[in-house]
C-alpha cells in the first residue's frame, strides 16, 4: 500500500515542543516506520518543519506541500485545491490526517484521528473570536471530514461516544486507539539545574499544561489557599507550569488575590527537559480538567512514579485506572481533601507511585502502531 500522513502537525521534539496533536504525530510515524517495512509511506509536510532526514528509509517518500508560505494570504485555495491536487498525484491506497481534517475535494479512502470535541462540548472554554474565527471548521470542515473518513480514530472511548453524540455517524466506522507514553530518565544534573532555575527549594505541588479555563486552576488555587489557611499543609509551594492559552487571565487574578500568593510560583512554558525533571521531583502532579480527549500529562506523571490526582470525567478514569485519585473537578471540598490527603500520607504516596507506573506501562506507542497499521489494512 501507499499510506500518506498528513505530518504538517509535527513540531520539533528535539526542541522541546512535544504538546498534543504534534506529539501524537510523531511517536505515531516513527513508530510505523519501526515496525512496518513492507507499505510504502508518503510523508507530507511544510517547508517549515527542519527534522525531516530522520523519517527518510526505504519505504518512505518524503514530499513538501507548496506555497506554504501563502497560507496565510489565501488559506482556502492553500489548505483545499492546492492540498487536494497534491494528495491526488500522489497516488495513495490511504491518506490518513492526524489532526483530523480531510481537505474539501479529496474523495479517495481516507482516515482521520479525533483527539477531543472540547469546542463543541462547551464553547464557553473559548474565546468569542476563536470560536467565530473555527466556525468554518467546526460547522463545515470537520462534519466534512466525519462524514467522509472510511474510519475514525477515536484517541478514547469517551472520544468516541462525544463523536456518536454530536455527528451523525456509524458506531463501527470510529476505531479507538489509545496514546502511548514514553519512557524517559532524568539526570540527576539536569533535575538540579532545573529546580535551580526556578528556584525551587521546598517540596511541591505540580500542574503542568496550557493555562486556560478548561484546565480548572482557579479551584486548585482555592483549594490550595485553603490547605495552607487551615495548616492542613506546610511547607509545600504550588507551581503552576505551561504557556498562556485562551482566557488566562482570570487565574492570575486568582493568583494576585490569594492571601498565600507568595507560595504559588508560575513558570511559564518549560522545554521537555524541564518539564520532565519538574514532574519527577514534584510531590504530587495534580491535574484538575474539565474535559479531556485522552490526558496525557496523567500518565507522563505515573511513568516518573509520582503521586497523581485527577478528574473523574471524560477521558481521565480510562488513562488512570485505579493508579491516582480521582475527584469531582466542581467541587472544592474534594480537591482540597485529596490534597491533603497525599502530601500527608507517605504510605498512600508510595502506594500511588507503584500503581502508576504499573499503568503508565500498559500504554505503549508500539502498540498505538500496530492498531493503526491494522486499521490500515482493514481498508
Amino acid at each position: 500500500m501507499r499510506i500518506g500522513i498528513d505530518c504538517r502537525t509535527i513540531l520539533n521534539p528535539k526542541g522541546g515542543e512535544r504538546a498534543g496533536i504534534a506529539h501524537y504525530t510523531y511517536f505515531l510515524v516513527k513508530n510505523l516506520l519501526k515496525i512496518d517495512k513492507k507499505n510504502q509511506y508518503v510523508l507530507f509536510f511544510d517547508n517549515t518543519y527542519l527534522g525531516i532526514n530522520e523519517f527518510k528509509q526505504k519505504n518512505t517518500e518524503i514530499r513538501i506541500f507548496p506555497f506554504s508560505d501563502y497560507k496565510k494570504y489565501i488559506p482556502f485555495a492553500h489548505s483545499h485545491i492546492l492540498i487536494t491536487a497534491m494528495l491526488r498525484r500522489a497516488k495513495l491506497d490511504i491518506y490518513h490526517n492526524p489532526a483530523g481534517i480531510i481537505p474539501l475535494g479529496y474523495k479517495k479512502k481516507s482516515i482521520i484521528t479525533i483527539h477531543d470535541l472540547a469546542i463543541y462540548i462547551n464553547p464557553s472554554w473559548f474565546p468569542e473570536r476563536a470560536i467565530s474565527r473555527n466556525s468554518f471548521f467546526t460547522k463545515i470542515l470537520i462534519p466534512s471530514s466525519i462524514k467522509r473518513a472510511r474510519k475514525i480514530i477515536a484517541s478514547s472511548e469517551n472520544t468516541k461516544k462525544d463523536i456518536l453524540k454530536f455527528f451523525k455517524v456509524e458506531k463501527q466506522k470510529i476505531e479507538v486507539n489509545y496514546l502511548g507514553v514514553t519512557k524517559e530518565n532524568v539526570s540527576l544534573a539536569n533535575a538540579k539545574k532545573t529546580l535551580k532555575k526556578f528556584k525551587l527549594y521546598k517540596p511541591y505541588i505540580l500542574y503542568l499544561g496550557t493555562i486556560e479555563p478548561r484546565k480548572n486552576l482557579i479551584l486548585l488555587i482555592h483549594a490550595y489557599e485553603r490547605l495552607i489557611q487551615n495548616k492542613k499543609i506546610k511547607d509545600v509551594d504550588l507551581v503552576l507550569a505551561g504557556g498562556r492559552g485562551w482566557k488566562f487571565q482570570n487565574v492570575f487574578k486568582a493568583i494576585d488575590a490569594c492571601e498565600i500568593k507568595q507560595n504559588i510560583k508560575y513558570l511559564g512554558y518549560v522545554d521537555h527537559i524541564e518539564k520532565l525533571a519538574l514532574i519527577k521531583n514534584a510531590q504530587t502532579f495534580v491535574f484538575p480538567t474539565l474535559y479531556e480527549g485522552f490526558g496525557l500529562p496523567v500518565l507522563e506523571a505515573m511513568s516518573f512514579k509520582t503521586p497523581v490526582i485527577s478528574s473523574k470525567v471524560s477521558s481521565i478514569p480510562e488513562v488512570a485506572g485505579n493508579a491516582a485519585i480521582l475527584i469531582n473537578p466542581n467541587k472544592e471540598k474534594e480537591l482540597e481533601l485529596a490534597l491533603a490527603k497525599v502530601i500527608n500520607n507517605k504510605i498512600l504516596q508510595k502506594k500511588l507511585a507503584q500503581q502508576g507506573y504499573v499503568q503508565s506501562n500498559k500504554f505503549k506507542w508500539t502498540d498505538t502502531a500496530k492498531r493503526t497499521l491494522q486499521i490500515y489494512q482493514q481498508l
